[in-house]
């Protein structure tokens, strides 16, 4: 289609024409009185190939003039910049914006559906009072992949001049006076040097939304444990934050049963009523939570649980002896205390006889039948002999009770702890 300002063409009245171009703050520039050229039908568009009309200016001092590269009807399909062709809300790539909220593209590529797809999108966008599509409502949702990868200042360094082509080849003579930068270029394979204006308005094959999804693979993340009772958070770094504090954050992701701080390790323990309370503050507030000036550690509380000892066998490790190690101690000989094994065996020698227990009491009489009576000698009717006789019995008796005998087990001090007591018999 031929589309030349000197000739009648086709489908004129449906060129473009603006007053002011559809800039993000970086392309713009850091001047408040910026000036700028505006060329009615200067080019055609690098999408849609229409005409539309085309703004020049300088962003800054040392900088690159810079132009409108795309219809302000393609920048607003994909709430795009005109000449960086990056989102106006987070400063990303198009691929990395539209993986992160899931939307999917239906723009079409051919030149005949282009067009016609364009020109109902041109009456949509003049019949909205806001000038913005209705299905572009999933723009405007909030996202945290994309709030971590958004820029949160303009990079003027992309306002730049190019590389002088003249200075690399060392031809150059224009000194500090040269409008372009007299550095080493980039190299030529790395990925970035490559890029196109229609696969970063598309999305696919961005180099630099590769790059960006790739770090956002490697960022830290905080996945829910296995365990579903756990509906406890640990909050680090608190400095002097008070309890009300914490309360009067996490209150508003669910509502909160408990919250325990220990000022000595300073850290809290907020413990949620639902486990999805829990996870929605978990995913809300880990890595990007700052409470008086305080970056906040945030991680899933530890299991309460005990663990059974079938389980703990279960997850035992077995390892293998180490060499030169002396074996295993000997079992107790004489087990008196039930003592488990493994212990160190005692000693199977009597105590010494500083801790021998005097006798308290004697023996109890033995029965007739233990013992043989003694042979007495026949009846001598001499008093005289009969009286020796009686003081031999005498004798042999108090010989027998003197004599100590062990009769019970708890009587014998080599097997127990006998301790010396003092006491003193009352009468």
């Amino acid at each position: 289609m031929a589309t030349s300002k000197t000739t009648n063409t086709y489908n004129r009245q449906n060129w473009e024409d603006s007053d002011f171009p559809i800039l993000c703050q970086t392309c713009l520039g850091d001047n408040p009185y910026i000036r700028m050229t505006k060329e009615k039908y200067g080019k055609e568009c690098k999408i849609c190939a229409r005409p539309f009309t085309v703004f020049r200016w300088c962003p800054g001092a040392r900088m690159r003039f810079k132009k409108t590269e795309v219809c302000q009807t393609c920048s607003k399909l994909k709430n795009v910049c005109q000449t960086c062709l990056l989102d106006l809300e987070y400063g990303l790539p198009i691929q990395v914006r539209d993986a992160a909220l899931k939307i999917t593209d239906n723009l079409p590529k051919s030149d005949v559906n282009k067009e016609y797809y364009i020109q109902n999108m041109e009456k949509q966008l003049s019949r909205s009072d806001s000038g913005a599509l209705a299905n572009n409502s999933k723009l405007n949702e909030p996202n945290d992949l994309l709030m971590r990868l958004a820029r949160t200042a303009p990079y003027y360094k992309r306002n730049r001049p190019h590389v002088c082509s003249f200075w690399v080849k060392g031809e150059c003579r224009r000194g500090e006076e040269c409008p372009y930068r007299h550095e080493k270029p980039t190299d030529p394979d790395d990925p970035l040097a490559d890029q196109n204006i229609k696969d970063r308005y598309y999305g696919t094959n961005d180099p630099v939304a590769d790059k960006l999804l790739k770090r956002a693979a490697a960022m830290p993340a905080l996945p829910p444990p296995d365990d579903k009772t756990i509906t406890t958070l640990y909050i680090g770094n608190l400095g002097n934050l008070t309890e009300q504090d914490i309360r009067d954050h996490f209150y508003q992701y669910g509502e909160i049963r408990t919250v325990s701080i220990v000022p000595k390790q300073q850290c809290a323990f907020v413990q949620y009523t639902t486990r999805q309370a829990a996870e929605s503050a978990a995913e809300k507030t880990f890595n990007k939570l700052i409470l008086g000036g305080r970056r906040l550690t945030i991680k899933w509380g530890r299991s309460q649980g005990r663990i059974g000892p079938l389980m703990g066998i279960q997850n035992m490790e077995v390892y293998e002896p180490v060499p030169g190690l002396p074996g295993a101690l000997p079992e107790l000989s004489n087990n008196f205390f039930n003592l488990e094994p493994g212990h160190i065996p005692l000693p199977n020698i009597p105590p010494p006889p500083s801790l021998m227990m005097p006798q308290l009491f004697g023996p109890p009489p033995l029965p007739q039948f233990f013992f043989n009576p003694p042979q007495l000698p026949p009846f001598v009717p001499n008093p005289s002999v009969a009286a020796s006789a009686a003081s031999s019995v005498t004798k042999e008796q108090s010989i027998a009770a003197v004599k100590p005998t062990v009769h019970y087990p708890s009587q014998d001090p080599s097997r127990l702890g006998a301790t010396q007591i003092t006491t003193e018999r009352q009468e």
